[in-house]
């Protein structure tokens, strides 16, 4: 489990402090739930991102375990760090959008047409209970060729849950190599 501290100071200048000394800065919040500022160490909270195998992240903040998921992180324009993150607090049975990622598996056939697989969205919003979430969207791309895509209105929602994007924006398709 991912362990936090509470920040004391909201300000620029202790945010600026606590990256210098290897912390991101995390804000916990959800409908009904006082929000919570806090900081984690960059480099636990990178491996507790990339070992989770389903969409809810365990954390503990001073004491406190709280489940969440993440919705939104900022990244260093230079260095690619990660330097705030937004953490939803995953409240049972409570009705809210959340981002579950996308995943490709396969390889395309008309990347022998010259063509490229490109992933125009990384995570769909879906309206749901965290219970009836998906971990994440599998989409097998082996059947697209040359100018072929998978639209979100080709994905079947989970039980309970609702897309909330665009019927007519694309996922993923094989486009022309230039």
């Amino acid at each position: 489990m991912l362990e936090g501290i509470t920040r004391e100071s909201i300000g620029s200048a202790s945010a600026k402090r606590l990256r210098r000394d290897g912390y991101l800065t995390a804000n916990i919040y959800a409908n009904g739930v006082e929000n919570i500022q806090a900081a984690f160490k960059r480099g636990d909270f990178v491996k507790a991102v990339r070992a989770k195998e389903e969409l809810v992240l365990p954390l503990s903040v001073d004491g406190t375990e709280i489940n969440t998921v993440i919705q939104e992180y900022q990244l260093h324009p230079v260095y690619g760090d990660v330097l705030h993150v937004d953490l939803r607090v995953a409240v049972p049975g409570q009705v809210t959008n959340f981002l579950v990622p996308v995943k490709t598996e396969g390889t395309p056939k008309g990347l022998k047409n010259k063509g490229v697989l490109v992933i125009s969205k990384k995570r769909l919003k879906v309206r749901g209970t965290i219970e009836d979430m998906p971990t994440n969207f599998t989409f097998n791309v082996e059947g697209l060729d040359r100018d072929d895509s998978i639209l979100v209105r080709d994905v079947e929602a989970p039980a309970n849950c609702r897309l909330m994007d665009r019927a007519d924006v694309a996922i993923c398709g094989v486009i022309k190599a230039k």
